[in-house]
């Protein structure tokens, strides 16, 4: 029997002038040349894992971008590896404040033209993510911004206490839902954000305002009140969030954010598929994250994350 270990990291790249560079590090104890990635601590996340690997190893603070997939290698008799990996865009101003010197787990960091990177990786599974990146940057595609639909977490129930459905307020289990949710959606970036009017809603992305310092956007349309009377209209909502090409949260309630998934479709040329219907059926905290690309959103959704609730 395995004992699967976890880890993550990122393929972080920059623009020089009309190139693309992506960072590979040196590693003094192993002597060979990979991404920057590390193993998951208790209580993190996945994207977590990497935002602060790629801090600890290179001293850059970076947002991760699309989901690059997994390698998977065996350890040894008992243990096996599984490293996930996301595109990460450095800026300027991220170098500027990189706080990197050389260690005893890194001693080199080496920004690498894009045609040199599979040549310098020292395993086969590195280059075999960087071949996912490098086809992605080949359709341009590389660049991506991100819409996020999240679930409000756990609300009281309706009853003589909260008889108004829109005004339930989250139970206790459900402000430490709203709580735990924060880093990891912080990992991919600021986000501007949208919300229902309910209740649940506007105290679901609280936390999630305070910490990126944006300040929310409500609207009915995402409220389930409009969407049982049938008095919704989202289609003006989607294409605002596909035209501008940021970041963007959107929270709303079960019944709901299919039909925002579906106004995505709809507004990038997406493929509509059952791929899409799994990623909306969240449980209460639970959130997906919709890839696009920046240079072409209606090349289509690119890829698509689903993260449960974190908390039971």
């Amino acid at each position: 029997m395995t004992t699967d270990i976890y880890a993550a990291g990122a393929v972080c790249w920059r623009r020089v002038g009309d190139d693309i560079m992506v960072l590979l590090i040196h590693r003094t104890q192993h002597r060979d040349i990979s991404f920057p990635k590390g193993k998951v601590d208790p209580g993190e996340t996945l994207p977590q894992t990497a935002v602060r690997e790629v801090k600890e190893e290179t001293g850059i603070s970076v947002s991760l971008g699309i989901n690059l997939g997994v390698i998977s290698y065996p350890l040894s008799k008992k243990h096996e590896k599984h490293v996930y990996y996301w595109a990460a865009e450095v800026t300027e101003k991220a170098v500027q404040r990189s706080t990197f010197t050389p260690n005893k787990e890194v001693d080199a960091l080496i920004w690498t033209p894009l045609e040199e990177v599979r040549s310098e990786l020292s395993y086969r599974q590195d280059k075999e993510i960087f071949d996912v990146f490098a086809k992605l940057f080949t359709r341009k595609a590389h660049d991506t911004f991100s819409v996020i639909l999240l679930r409000h977490a756990r609300a009281e129930l309706q009853g003589t206490e909260f008889p108004i459905d829109s005004e339930r307020p989250l139970s206790e289990l459900g402000e430490a839902q709203a709580q735990e949710i924060v880093p990891t959606i912080a990992a991919f970036g600021r986000h501007k954000i949208r919300s229902s009017t309910a209740l649940r809603c506007r105290q679901t992305v609280e936390p999630l305002s305070t910490y990126l310092d944006r300040k929310v956007v409500y609207s009915e349309d995402l409220s389930q009140e409009a969407w049982e009377t049938g008095e919704f209209d989202l289609r003006p909502l989607i294409g605002t969030i596909v035209c501008k090409k940021k970041n963007v949260v959107v929270c709303s309630h079960g019944p709901v954010l299919p039909e925002v998934a579906r106004e995505l479709v709809l507004a990038t040329g997406s493929l509509p598929g059952s791929y899409v219907a799994e990623s909306t059926a969240l449980p209460v905290s639970g959130f997906s994250i919709f890839h696009f690309s920046r240079n072409n959103p209606s090349a289509g959704i690119l890829s698509i994350e689903t993260y449960p609730r974190l908390l039971r």
